[in-house]
């Protein structure tokens, strides 16, 4: 049984330093990827989180105004629009670190 455990760990192991491997061989056919790629990274962040908030507040704001509840749509719709948004951003960084 520990001999199993063993063998196991030792498959693992050197699947993670094949992955590895691997990952760092891309990176070095692929080049530095330089100041813009960097730039044009942080601003699909960035348009990927504000979008959706400021649209979902827009709609809680316009439910606020037009119907009277004793809840606030427009609080409840920007936070929505911030979990929206953070997904849509870490869906797009994730695509991207795995270079798809």
């Amino acid at each position: 049984m520990a001999e199993e455990s063993e063998n196991n760990n030792k498959n693992t192991f050197a699947d993670t330093v094949r992955k590895k491997s691997a990952r760092r061989i891309r990176s070095r056919e692929e080049g530095d990827k330089g100041l813009w790629y960097g730039l044009g990274m942080f601003g699909l962040v960035g348009w990927s989180v504000s979008i959706p908030t400021i649209l979902f507040l827009l709609l809680g704001i316009w439910i606020d105004s037009s119907y009277k509840s004793t809840y606030s749509w427009t609080l409840m719709m920007l936070v929505a629009g911030i979990f929206t948004g953070c997904m849509n951003a870490w869906y797009w960084v994730k695509n991207e670190s795995k270079g798809e």
